[in-house]
């Protein structure tokens, strides 16, 4: 296993603000020693006043009775200290009520001997960052897996501290795509039409292998290098900005990667979920704590209890607690330790550290990763406490589950039997997002097709806002959409259509617009997440440029961009009203449209809304549309523009539907 003890100045260097401070730190730690001070530093005039640092070193004395930390500042109170069952570490409690922007010491004293002498920097809040406006239903977001997006900086792809080297031919290994990457395509990007980018985790992932995703992350505040550094994070979201595009980081509450520097030193018996199950021929028991590199090397080379993936055990109200604890907190594979969030401490560093991030790369939203495998109690405390500092902020949680029950329990606002109340604002629609692959490639009949999906959305009153979750057409862990639908274009367009006219926040995966493509069955996340054409060297084909495209993939290209640039300035379209059509003969018909002025009721109705009207027929034979069904929605119009084709259409006569395929019409007034 790696060292991640890393020198005091190396971990500061990893922010721009305490890079001066680091190479002139006075601290008197030998250079070997071990140090940790996290967060690396924080702001003056946060909302929540409270500040709890983590130090570790392995100079503390075991006998916390002779500790003593000096603060050299008048107007940040020190409120004491905390210590664990392992004196290697130090929880310092501050209130930085009256502080100012300042740096000032940290000395930890013992008797008469100063241990450590640590500089800390209170930073200037930027302007607004409190005020900052999350993503909504006038966004569209675009996700990107970093490493399979575009190599910016071929330099980076392999780093002498990092485990795991490029290996561009294996679908599991690493690529070299980088923020880098990104950042020189943000003008495609905003043509594109999307306007905010939700990046797969970008924080450190020293693994031996298997480390492009993301998802196992050793250091919570270091960018992992092959991507770039904090800066270059921090200069991404400047300049996506600068575009009109916001930044939603992915975030991993759940688990860390085995090789995270807490492993040789746990900073408490208690700090990660190592079940017991005794019906488990496989499962041993957590090994004795006893704060040494080999034995914590021990605790992640052990085959604890994983997660059963039963995840109504945590709202059942006949579960057993075994398999409720079975769930939340198994691990997912040996290499992604669970954290254990009732300890407090922890809860308190993973809620700082969300917020730390926030602050410092000027994002405009979270997706907060397998959501609910984390402890209930705490994901209450963490999303308040965010929701708390930036009012107007977004977080959607991922509930990969095609229960609505399920994944409405979870959202902001819902009155839950068992007075569980939550403060995430969005979750995934996965329910709707699978309802939709099936109904289009389902035959149309009685009970098949169109219906399903018409009474999957039926099911909206489960939620407390169901306008405010994130409708995809797919994301890294699901098969590609033009694949699931047969490489069907006109299938392809009525599921795009339907994710970006739903009344939903729409979400796209990176290369669907060109028709990338995955096998139709099981996991094959290496194929799915593989390299968009055009952001690596010696790509013959670009999506950026649309260089040796074929001819479907130019009409889809040509398709997202009509569709995704229209639903910028449609009022309807990002926050009108819905209302939908049970389905007759392979045709489902949709409006959306928002009101002139306030009125009650659905503003389709009202004769001078601005109305879309959407359209998906499956027939492969010519169809007449009789326009009476929906006489009281278009009463007073009596056009419409295709703002597919670009043709008028007159709505006082059926209209003809030559042959499968979406309609989406913007419709005149009188």
């Amino acid at each position: 296993m790696i060292r991640h003890s890393l020198l005091f100045a190396l971990v500061l260097t990893a922010s721009s603000p305490l890079c001066a401070l680091a190479q002139a730190s006075h601290s008197p730690v030998n250079s070997t020693a071990s140090l940790h001070l996290e967060p690396l530093f924080w702001w003056a005039g946060m909302h929540n006043p409270k500040l709890q640092l983590m130090l570790h070193s392995n100079a503390l004395p075991t006998d916390a009775a002779q500790l003593k930390v000096e603060i050299t500042s008048k107007d940040v109170v020190f409120e004491g200290i905390e210590q664990t069952d392992n004196p290697h570490y130090l929880f310092i409690n501050l209130d930085l009520r009256q502080a100012k922007p300042q740096t000032f010491d940290i000395r930890i004293v013992a008797g008469d001997k100063q241990l450590l002498q640590l500089p800390y920097t209170l930073a200037v809040r930027a302007d607004g960052s409190r005020e900052r406006q999350g993503f909504s239903n006038k966004d569209v977001i675009y996700l990107i897996t970093p490493d399979r997006f575009a190599n910016g900086n071929s330099s980076n792809d392999n780093q002498s501290d990092m485990l795991e080297h490029a290996a561009p031919d294996n679908s599991d290994g690493r690529h070299g795509g980088d923020i880098e990457g990104i950042r020189q395509h943000l003008n495609y990007l905003a043509k594109l039409g999307v306007t905010q980018l939700w990046i797969n985790p970008l924080l450190e992932n020293n693994q031996a292998q298997y480390s492009y995703h993301g998802y196992a992350i050793t250091n919570l505040y270091r960018v992992d290098p092959r991507f770039g550094s904090n800066q270059d994070y921090q200069r991404l979201v400047t300049e996506a900005k600068q575009h009109g595009l916001g930044v939603i980081k992915d975030v991993v509450l759940n688990h860390i990667g085995s090789n995270h520097w807490w492993l040789e030193d746990l900073p408490s018996s208690d700090w990660l979920n190592v079940p017991q199950q005794p019906n488990a021929t496989n499962a041993k028991t957590a090994p004795a704590a006893s704060f040494t590199s080999s034995s914590s090397t021990n605790l992640s080379s052990t085959n604890p209890g994983f997660t059963s993936h039963r995840r109504t055990t945590v709202q059942d109200p006949y579960a057993d607690t075994q398999d409720k604890s079975d769930f939340v907190d198994g691990w997912f594979v040996d290499s992604m330790p669970d954290l254990n969030q009732r300890n407090p401490k922890l809860a308190t560093y993973l809620i700082q550290n969300s917020i730390w991030w926030v602050e410092y790369a000027g994002l405009s939203g979270i997706r907060e990763d397998t959501y609910s495998y984390a402890d209930k109690a705490f994901l209450a405390q963490w999303s308040k406490a965010l929701m708390a500092e930036y009012p107007h902020f977004n977080i959607v949680g991922e509930e990969w589950t095609a229960n609505p029950i399920t994944v409405s329990y979870w959202q902001k606002g819902k009155i839950n039997a068992d007075g569980y109340t939550s403060d995430l604002p969005s979750l995934m629609d996965f329910p709707l997002y699978e309802k939709l692959v099936e109904s289009l490639n389902a035959p149309e009949g009685w009970d098949t097709g169109f219906i399903k999906l018409y009474e999957m959305l039926a099911n909206d009153l489960v939620y407390a806002n169901p306008s405010q979750l994130v409708l995809f057409e797919g994301n890294h862990d699901t098969n590609r959409i033009y694949s699931l639908l047969k490489e069907n274009l006109q299938l392809y367009q009525m599921a795009l259509t339907y994710v970006l006219t739903a009344k939903r926040i729409p979400q796209l995966f990176y290369g669907t617009e060109v028709l990338m493509t995955s096998p139709t069955e099981g996991r094959h996340d290496g194929v799915v997440r593989s390299d968009f054409p055009g952001g690596f060297a010696n790509n013959k084909v670009s999506g950026f440029s649309g260089k040796g495209l074929n001819t479907k993939q130019q009409q889809a290209l040509a398709f997202v961009r009509t569709l995704l640039n229209y639903r910028k300035h449609s009022a309807a379209l990002q926050t009108g009203d819905l209302l939908h059509f049970v389905p007759q003969n392979g045709i489902y018909v949709q409006f959306r449209c928002a009101a002139k002025q306030a009125a009650a009721g659905n503003a389709c109705y009202q004769a001078d809304a601005d109305k879309v009207m959407v359209i998906y027929n499956k027939n492969d034979q010519a169809q007449t549309l009789d326009l009476s069904r929906f006489s009281k929605v278009l009463a007073g119009n009596t056009s419409a523009n295709s703002v597919l084709s670009g043709d008028k259409l007159k709505l006082n006569q059926s209209l003809a539907l030559p042959h499968a395929g979406v309609m989406l019409l913007e419709l005149n007034h009188q």
